[in-house]
């Protein structure tokens, strides 16, 4: 069902729907507007996220300024977390374990795994529940509600920088010096984005209808971990399998990662392939499924 508006002023957008077209009404001076739900699982109109992108902009500098609203440690706590989860990984997994580090120490090692994955997700968390928190806002007024996840996920962006530049200064520590494949590493960085953003958009979905989903991202967060190359090498995957195993996008993110940046270990080769083809998956899927939803997710909630 479509809303045909002829007015003269400026119009009040709901959210039953989009202005799909603006045009001068026959015979009037006054615009018309057409308003109208999507039409199909491929409605995608991405001219009007282009058109809202200074909303996003400020709902990522929101996102920010709340992030780190009253705290006494502020940005700080970017590089506590990987710093200490970086020294329980390199004793337990590399003093007690003896886990392979590919020729690098223990805490490089760990913690270029650890910079992508907490930036994933941390991502993820905050996308999954973006749209519940909003609900005061997408019951009111009209925005592609897409932006939603995608400013959580954007603004982790800036942590992703700050703890980038403690990595780079412990690598410095021990004399290891960035090689010409770090280039690569904004390709890496992209699919961890398309990664956390094409999961995001399912499960902020899911979560507006039902509530439990939030319950079950701690869960799939922790069995993620352990079923990436976070805590040991990827070459501990039979090499008939990698390819599988790089079924898990953030396999191949994270071993891209450590490789581009210390030029220690293979290139990902096939499990980067198929990293990089789950990654389009999930974000297209979740683009297509999330706009489907999008109409009727503020009368569910």
């Amino acid at each position: 069902m479509s809303l045909h508006i002829t007015t003269g002023g400026e119009a009040a957008l709901t959210n039953q729907g989009r202005v799909t077209d603006v045009k001068p009404a026959s015979g009037e001076s006054a615009p018309t507007f057409d308003i109208a739900p999507p039409s199909g699982w491929f409605d995608i109109n991405f001219h009007e996220m282009w058109m809202y992108r200074e909303l996003l902009y400020s709902l990522v500098w929101r996102d920010l300024k709340v992030r780190y609203k009253q705290t006494a440690i502020g940005v700080g706590w970017v590089i506590i977390q990987p710093f200490c989860t970086m020294l329980v990984f390199s004793f337990f997994f590399g003093r007690l374990a003896k886990m392979p580090s590919q020729g690098l120490p223990y805490p490089v090692f760990y913690y270029c795994a650890l910079l992508p994955w907490m930036y994933f997700a941390s991502a993820l968390a905050n996308s999954t529940n973006t749209i519940v928190e909003q609900e005061r806002v997408i019951t009111k007024v009209y925005f592609p509600r897409v932006l939603l996840p995608t400013s959580a996920v954007l603004s982790g962006l800036v942590d992703f920088t700050v703890s980038l530049m403690m990595l780079i200064g412990m690598m410095f520590y021990y004399h290891l010096t960035p090689r010409v494949t770090a280039l690569l590493l904004p390709v890496f960085l992209l699919m961890a984005v398309a990664t956390a953003l094409g999961t995001g958009l399912w499960l902020s979905a899911l979560n507006a209808i039902y509530r439990d989903v939030r319950y079950a991202i701690p869960f799939i967060v922790q069995f993620w971990m352990f079923a990436s190359p976070v805590a040991y090498p990827s070459t501990l995957v039979p090499a008939q399998w990698r390819w599988l195993y790089g079924l898990n996008p953030m396999a191949g993110v994270i071993e891209g990662f450590r490789w581009a940046l210390t030029g220690h270990g293979q290139p990902p080769g096939p499990l980067l392939f198929a990293s990089g083809a789950m990654v389009a998956v999930l974000l297209f899927g979740g683009l297509l499924y999330f706009k489907n939803m999008e109409g009727t997710i503020a009368d569910r909630m």
